[in-house]
């Protein structure tokens, strides 16, 4: 396990890259299923890392607030890493450990490089002005190991802001976890 910081190459007002994806739930997923929220936040996310795993708690809680979508998205090599396979997804989500809008499998990985996702977890957050702009990329919070507790919440005052109808002013700090399995 490596930790790795993202570094994308989407920056602010960035429209969100399109996706055609296949979910836990067996239907397919695009942008447009979003429309009717005010704000996505996607985060390319897994079943292994610890990192990520220790995240799920808050992006549960982020999914329950019906102007804010949330949507994970696996891009793993389940190859290499079982435990990131789909069926494992499926299952995670099926126990209630995931209760996100949508978990999401990048089989293909196209989506996790046209966001530029380096690291799991990795979020993105977009306005949606008509389309999904991109107006917060940084971490969650300020707990990076697993076993730490938060006490500066990134991510929620910036949901807080777009929601508010506001500009986001957070400081955009690098999520860090592990790197994302890229096939060869």
């Amino acid at each position: 396990m490596a930790l790795q910081r993202s570094d994308s190459r989407l920056t602010g007002g960035d429209r969100a890259p399109e996706f055609e994806l296949l979910g836990t739930d067996g239907e397919t997923y695009t942008l447009e299923t979003f429309t009717d929220h005010e704000a996505l936040l996607v985060v390319f996310t897994c079943n292994h890392c610890p990192y990520a795993k220790a995240k799920f708690d808050v992006l549960n809680e982020f999914a329950e607030d019906d102007e804010l979508a949330v949507v994970g998205i696996n891009a793993n090599d389940s190859e290499e890493y079982p435990e990131d396979s789909f069926e494992n997804m499926q299952e995670l989500v099926s126990d209630g450990t995931i209760a996100y809008d949508a978990y999401l499998r990048d089989e293909s990985q196209e989506v996790a490089r046209a966001y530029g996702a380096e690291c799991t977890p990795d979020p993105f957050l977009f306005e949606n002005d008509g389309g999904f702009r991109l107006v917060y990329h940084g971490r969650l919070d300020d707990a990076h190991n697993p076993d730490e507790e938060p006490t500066q919440h990134d991510m929620r005052e910036a949901v807080e802001q777009v929601l508010a109808g506001e500009e986001v002013t957070v400081e955009e700090i690098p999520s860090r976890g592990c790197s994302i399995k890229w096939r060869e």
